[in-house]
């Protein structure tokens, strides 16, 4: 494929959060990567500032984690976790421990971020009904953040564009207010003025029913609108 593209080539691929129709007239290709560099097909080296999708923060085709990938993929390319299980999972589901919280010791593997808020916002549906309070159905997050693609997660989410098209089949979501405040846009880490926002999550308790609300979803610093610190006192 060049890097001009062909219409029947390029037409296939329906790409997420990209306008794909002006994006096939110019694609930006990628080819491969280095380090913290990626080369475009002709041969031009651009950094990759944001790590992919803020998850290559190791860098690009390391050859050392390219030979455990490879070494795993001859022992055991794929082992599901229903109803059997391979050791490497407990492996890392230990390891994992060792560095959190001590009331923090339970692993729940899933395969990116959008899916781990998903799967916490059931567990929190699902504890709620075990203990019989099945009314525990309001979920309170924050303007301006950003809890990935899928319906819980753009439910979740403070941008409005992107919830806009699915209508009311979302789950009841209310949000408190953003801290980014004019004020604090050119404060070095974290600032002064903002933590009575955090107010508002007692104004939603007694708005909604401290008993009708599951859980509480906050980014510690928000990204979506820039890296946003939370202020002093407000988490």
């Amino acid at each position: 494929m060049t890097q001009a593209g062909v219409a029947g080539e390029l037409e296939p691929f329906w790409m997420p959060f990209s306008p794909n129709k002006e994006f096939k007239k110019e694609p930006r290709l990628i080819v491969r990567g280095e380090g913290m560099y990626l080369y475009a097909p002709d041969g031009r080296a651009l950094i990759d500032a944001s790590a992919g999708l803020f998850c290559v923060a190791a860098g690009h085709c390391r050859p050392e984690i390219a030979q455990a990938v490879f070494d795993q993929l001859k022992t055991l390319d794929y082992g599901g976790s229903f109803l059997r299980a391979h050791p490497k999972a407990f492996e890392l589901a230990n390891r994992i421990t060792e560095y959190t919280p001590a009331q923090l010791n339970r692993v729940f593997f899933v395969n990116s971020g959008s899916e781990a808020v998903d799967t916490a916002m059931k567990m929190a549906l699902m504890y709620h009904r075990v203990r019989g309070q099945a009314q525990r159905q309001i979920f309170i997050s924050r303007e301006r953040a950003y809890h990935g693609v899928n319906l819980g997660g753009v439910a979740l989410a403070g941008m409005v564009n992107n919830r806009r098209s699915f209508g009311t089949g979302l789950p009841v979501v209310y949000h408190m207010r953003h801290t980014a405040l004019p004020e604090n846009r050119m404060v070095k880490g974290q600032p002064e003025r903002g933590a009575e926002l955090a107010d508002d999550l007692n104004r939603f308790c007694q708005l909604y029913g401290a008993e009708n609300i599951a859980a509480v979803f906050v980014e510690p610093t928000a990204g979506s609108y820039g890296c946003l610190p939370p202020p002093k006192g407000y988490l």
